[in-house]
């Protein structure tokens, strides 16, 4: 049994971890991002926010991946809640239907957690879907060694910008936004799924809307969840594509009007 004294210790030995960190990020090239209050610091090639640097440094420490786990992993802006919302309703088909899904009253990031921003929440029997915006060489070792399976979608960087409008297009370009560059996030993930093809999915964001039954289809045989042929009669990848369009997801009352977290 843990005592109060090593509870103390431990605590003592987090609090000096999280002031090492802070002063580390203070000594960090800073770069504008993209209007908003904080800036962004240059951390091994990449541009992230004070938060979800320390996020990803303290995942680093603690975060401890199953082989169960299915990981997420997309740069911001990229289709990240639609996959959320695919892959879920599609693990949890047999727990829940288009009437119950938690999904109708939880955003996308509330029911699949980020990593880097909820691993201190997750209790030891946490569901195994799992988010991360963090570049491939930002992953805990655990997630590499454990031989969980690492699901990633890309978009046109044109369409991620004008998903980003509002924000300065030379700072896109020049590599300067959320756990940018782009081009080095995608191509990260990209040369990963091909030396472990059996690990990695890697996913477009354009052909998955072309065809998204398809790759509905391929997400689930993927994940080790394959839609039965009963299931196929019933349409049941319809339904769960059509339950997670972005249409039907953005006008759900908790899409319009509620919020992920403070801040």
């Amino acid at each position: 049994m843990e005592s109060h004294f090593d509870s103390h210790v431990e605590q003592d030995i987090e609090d000096e971890f999280q002031k090492s960190l802070k002063e580390m990020i203070s000594s960090l090239i800073k770069g504008n991002n993209w209007g908003l209050p904080d800036h962004l610091y240059h951390y091994q090639g990449f541009w992230l926010t004070p938060t979800f640097l320390q996020g990803v440094m303290l995942a680093q420490q603690q975060f401890e991946a199953q082989p169960t786990d299915i990981i997420l992993c997309s740069a911001p802006r990229t289709g990240t809640a639609w996959l959320k919302s695919l892959t879920f309703a599609t693990i949890t088909r047999t727990s829940y239907d288009d009437s119950t899904t938690p999904l109708l009253f939880k955003t996308p990031h509330d029911v699949v957690p980020f990593m880097e921003l909820d691993h201190a929440h997750f209790s030891a029997n946490r569901h195994p879907l799992l988010a991360t915006h963090a570049p491939y060489s930002f992953l805990p070792t655990s997630i590499i060694d454990s031989g969980c399976k690492i699901i990633y979608i890309c978009r046109d960087p044109k369409d991620t910008f004008v998903s980003m409008y509002h924000i300065s297009f030379e700072l896109f370009c020049e590599g300067i936004s959320w756990y940018g560059p782009y081009w080095d996030h995608v191509l990260r993930y990209w040369k990963a799924s091909l030396e472990h093809p059996n690990k990695f999915m890697f996913l477009k964001y354009e052909k998955m809307n072309e065809d998204t039954v398809l790759y509905l289809k391929k997400l689930a045989e993927f994940m080790g969840c394959p839609f039965s042929s009963e299931e196929q009669q019933k349409r049941m990848p319809e339904k769960i594509v059509k339950m997670c369009s972005f249409k039907n997801i953005s006008n759900l009352e908790v899409n319009k009007s509620g919020k992920h977290r403070e801040g």
